[in-house]
């Protein structure tokens, strides 16, 4: 791991040391939230059944593994790093007065239940207020608190297929498309944000409250430039196949290796003449079917297609060399997730760290995208296997002792 990566290697903390976080989360939504927190610098306690979070379950995932054997599963460990891990049966009275005694300790409490699952066990907000009034209460829902469908099942699909988000990727037909999890993705960082929030006010003004977010709201959020227009304009934007593209410089072409490259400049007038130099093509700036943006839509099919046509004659590397001499254009390859490892921009951010687990070897992470210059973020620890430190935590955070450990476990409260 570099320096960069690990803020210990600095000698500094994060911007949240000193924050205690309790991460009774499952799945993906909630575990992201708090697992941004860790990355910051906060000590998240993960506090799980003792059937453990159901991700920890999973076998494949899009035709790849996600259990990797010995205990690890790559869906799980992918957003549960920097976290402790203990393991309570909570139907039981003494689990529950164990998680009393972790929220009396801590600053920040995450859930992700249906609505009414935290209320039964006695750990809805009004609750956990009682034993910690100045807490900060992070929860996560389908489709928010109030309103007839606050207490429906939801995972990432129902939240995107509500928010509206299925018609605004993929092809261009009339069918939904799935883009995989990115409710769970972007509810996760909302939540998150709500949460530093929260702590700020908590700081300022010596308040705790509650933080609610949804698949539902956040997803509207992610698509807000896209609602922005079409709520205005009283109809939806359509999806449009890239070989009908309004701005034939906001698209993407197939070179002649396969690889793509995808072109980003709105201002079409402005880059048209040196996009064209690029592809030894000054002809079509002179060419009054696509001298303008306005020429260029009204004739867009015929232009992709000989476009189409130019950057098949070379392969990628040669357009990109081609594309940087001929001055100040905006584009981009387009990669896909294999490709991220050696992007040297990737790289010199940070963005991918390399860490040695201890059971799978070196391996490459996601690192919360998020530089700070005085408190980096770090990754310390990799997810924690199922109730690894209950012993720890009960014996040197809540005061229990060995013996009280053996009829915890006799009693079926921890593993």
């Amino acid at each position: 791991m570099t320096d960069d990566a690990n803020g210990a290697a600095h000698g500094s903390k994060g911007p949240l040391d000193g924050i205690r976080v309790i991460d009774w989360t499952m799945w993906q939504f909630g575990p992201v939230s708090a697992m941004m927190l860790a990355d910051l610098g906060a000590e998240v306690i993960k506090v799980e059944s003792l059937d453990g979070d159901h991700g920890r379950q999973f076998g494949v995932i899009g035709g790849l593994p996600s259990d990797l054997g010995n205990g690890i599963n790559a869906y799980y460990a992918s957003m549960n790093r920097n976290k402790r891990g203990i393991a309570l049966d909570l139907k039981n009275p003494k689990g529950l007065e164990i998680m009393r005694k972790l929220i009396k300790k801590s600053d920040v409490f995450i859930e992700n239940f249906r609505k009414g699952v935290a209320e039964r066990l006695g750990l809805g907000y009004d609750d956990v207020a009682k034993i910690r009034p100045n807490i900060v209460y992070g929860s996560g829902s389908g489709y928010g608190p109030n309103g007839p469908d606050s207490g429906k099942p939801a995972f990432a699909l129902t939240g995107e297929a509500r928010s509206g988000s299925l018609w605004w990727s993929g092809p261009a037909d009339d069918t939904p498309y799935n883009i995989n999890g990115m409710a769970d993705q972007m509810a996760g960082i909302m939540l998150s944000y709500g949460i530093l929030g929260a702590i700020i006010a908590r700081e300022r003004f010596g308040m705790g409250q509650r933080v609610d977010v949804s698949h539902l709201g956040s997803l509207m959020w992610l698509g807000g430039m896209r609602d922005g227009i079409a709520l205005r304009a009283g109809k939806m934007m359509e999806r449009q196949h890239r070989k009908m593209a309004g701005n034939v410089l906001w698209n993407t072409y197939k070179c002649g290796d396969g690889k793509w490259i995808a072109f980003s400049m709105s201002q079409g007038d402005r880059y048209w003449p040196a996009f064209c130099r690029a592809l030894d093509r000054d002809d079509l700036v002179e060419e009054i079917r696509f001298s303008t943006m306005v020429s260029r839509n009204e004739h867009r099919e015929e232009l992709i297609e000989i476009l189409d046509e130019i950057f098949l004659t070379r392969p990628r590397l040669e357009w990109e060399q081609r594309l940087n001499e001929a001055g100040d254009l905006i584009w981009e390859r387009v990669q896909d997730v294999m490709d991220l490892a050696d992007d040297p921009q990737v790289i010199e951010n940070n963005y991918l760290i390399d860490f040695d687990h201890p059971v799978l070897g070196p391996t490459k992470w996601h690192q919360t995208p998020v530089g700070f210059s005085e408190t980096p973020v770090s990754t310390r620890r990799m997810a924690p296997m199922h109730g690894e430190e209950t012993e720890t935590i009960l014996i040197d955070l809540l005061g229990y002792t060995w013996d009280d450990i053996e009829v915890l476990k006799d009693d079926g409260v921890i593993l």
